[in-house]
């Protein structure tokens, strides 16, 4: 499998955190933020002298992650200045990946609603009624602007966004007839927060042509008291999950990217020192 790293957890300095794949034997670059700009906030010259580091060292990009429609709401309507600004940017991103040779550039979605559909009277007190539909005029011209590009989108399944599962991505994904240009960014701790377990729940709903990236970390979750902990890896709650997803993935033969997200420090705020404590675990599983 390809195994990468999202840079900027190791360090905003890309030729650091390339030194640090190196190391580990890490292949493939995705880019988040590089120096002090996030994806698709880089002049041409920026990005040719990142396109120039990565192929001299080898090392290609996986996929370009801004966060395209994160923070819109269910009141956010197609067209309007905010919708706008983060469809200017992901026009951006994609003029990136072009340069950069990413096959892939992420998106996000709205915040999250907790109930989306409902019945047997859930339907009229607890549902937010709309907010579903809502989104998806927000995401199809993304999707349409893949397409013209000839690049696809992948959408993450994030924490406290509309997506936070493998079963809302999929929905996304087939309610807007785009499973040619858009693909899930499974993230499975961040699925832990919606209780969805990563096996073999989460993979039976993407593993038919809908799975494209797959971001690695662990968690600790305690919803009700609202209480997210990033854990060194195999030490949270999908210490026993890592091994058969691993497998599965290779029994599928996925010959997508697998990045490891580094968000995990000691308490100290010493991100490449918890990259360190936890690659060599995912290494483990995922090598």
């Amino acid at each position: 499998m390809n195994l990468g790293v999202i840079c900027d957890g190791i360090s905003r300095d890309l030729a650091h955190a390339v030194d640090v794949m190196d190391e580990f034997g890490l292949t493939h670059a995705e880019l988040q933020f590089v120096g002090e700009k996030e994806v698709g906030e880089h002049s041409a010259q920026e990005i040719r002298e990142i396109d120039a580091l990565l192929r001299d060292r080898g090392k290609p990009v996986s996929c370009l992650s801004r966060h395209v429609f994160a923070g819109m709401t269910k009141d956010n309507r197609p067209g309007d200045d905010l919708h706008t600004r983060h469809l200017d940017a992901l026009k951006r991103v994609i003029d990136m990946a072009h340069v950069v040779g990413s096959p892939l550039v992420r998106i996000m979605t709205p915040k999250k609603e907790q109930i989306l559909w409902g019945s047997h009277g859930a339907e009229k007190w607890n549902v937010a009624h709309g907010a579903w539909d809502a989104m998806l005029p927000l995401v199809a011209p993304a999707a349409d602007l893949a397409r013209a590009e000839g690049v696809t989108l992948v959408v993450e399944t994030g924490n406290g966004t509309m997506v936070n599962s493998n079963y809302t991505a999929r929905r996304l994904i087939d309610d807007l007839d785009a499973k040619d240009v858009l693909k899930v960014l499974w993230d499975p701790a961040n699925n832990c927060w919606c209780h969805e377990r990563a096996w073999p729940d989460g993979y039976e709903e993407v593993k038919d042509g809908y799975l494209g990236h797959v971001h690695i970390k662990d968690v600790q979750v305690d919803t009700p008291r609202a209480t997210l902990e990033v854990r060194e890896m195999g030490k949270g709650q999908l210490a026993d999950q890592f091994a058969p997803l691993a497998q599965a993935l290779r029994d599928d033969g996925y010959d997508g990217a697998i990045s490891f997200e580094s968000v995990y420090h000691l308490g100290d705020g010493d991100f490449e020192a918890g990259f360190r404590r936890c690659i060599g675990t995912f290494l483990v599983h995922f090598a």
